[in-house]
């Protein structure tokens, strides 16, 4: 025993037993990471870099970093072995589907099976696949109301998760409204008697049901995301894995942001973390941007 441990540790330090140890842990243990925008703004910010949990979600399809080629180059699966599911309000990086050598970070809104709204109110709301009296049991009275005969949930997830913000200055909706146009959005127009219409237009929301096996992302920066409303579910094959904790920061005027580091996801929801966060994109919402 002792003779296999020495030749174990040897090996270990050999420039080969380091490479393969590295790359196990790459492909499934932890992959570092970089936020490259501000669609996840104040929860994660421009500059966190940081460790991604490979194994939350079962195992992806290893892919040689930076190159983003797969071991297997012959097969075009994205999963060697499924396992947990991402939960609504989970952080999940996932390849983009169109073009699975993108990695993206949104949170997860919505389920399969769940059903969701997208009003010209800039306003967001999820009816659970659970149906009406899993909904009066599981959120609070003033977040439900009754829309096309169906209970649904208002803002569901903006009281638990302090990151989640909408800008007053910039509507997403009518970013949305043109991207219709020219048919580049993923939901279908519908009219809701109850809710007054903002627009003249023959209808006044946008509805999708998510498929089987998929999953609604959107961004915590609510008018700056470019996420499912626009491009549509992620496939759960496509799901790398969830943000783990920072281990570098630092913001466009390359000042380190060391009081982020070693921070989980939930630490940077609660103040002071999440306080610096806004401050920071109060400033920077000064100026003109788009989605991220």
């Amino acid at each position: 025993m002792k003779e296999t441990l020495k030749k174990a540790y040897k090996w270990s330090n050999s420039w080969t037993g380091t490479v393969v140890i590295v790359l196990f842990v790459i492909f499934f243990i932890a992959q570092a990471f970089r936020i490259p925008s501000g669609s996840m703004k104040d929860s994660l910010l421009v500059g966190d870099h940081l460790f991604a949990k490979k194994f939350a979600y079962g195992i992806s399809m290893p892919h040689i970093p930076f190159l983003e080629v797969s071991i297997m180059p012959w097969s075009d699966k994205l999963r060697l072995f499924d396992g947990d599911t991402p939960k609504r309000g989970d952080i999940v990086i996932f390849r983009y589907p169109k073009n699975i050598k993108q990695h993206f970070v949104k949170r997860c809104f919505a389920l399969p099976g769940d059903e969701v709204l997208f009003t010209d109110r800039d306003l967001l709301y999820l009816r659970p696949h659970q149906g009406d009296a899993y909904i009066k049991k599981n959120y609070p009275a003033n977040k439900i109301v009754k829309l096309m005969d169906k209970l649904w949930v208002k803002s569901p997830m903006a009281d638990i998760h302090k990151g989640i913000h909408n800008d007053k200055n910039h509507n997403i909706y009518e970013d949305y409204l043109y991207m219709y146009e020219r048919n580049k959005v993923d939901m279908t127009p519908v009219n809701i008697e109850s809710v007054i219409p903002k627009y003249n237009l023959p209808f006044n929301a946008f509805y999708k049901k998510i498929p089987p096996k998929s999953y609604y992302m959107i961004g915590d920066n609510r008018d700056h995301s470019n996420d499912s409303r626009f491009w549509g579910v992620v496939p759960y094959d496509n799901i790398e894995g969830t943000p783990w904790f920072i281990y570098f920061s630092i913001d466009k005027n390359w000042e380190i942001r060391w009081d982020r580091m070693g921070k989980t996801p939930a630490d940077l929801e609660q103040s002071p973390y999440l306080d610096k966060a806004r401050e920071e994109r109060i400033k920077e919402d000064k100026t003109p941007h788009g989605r991220t």
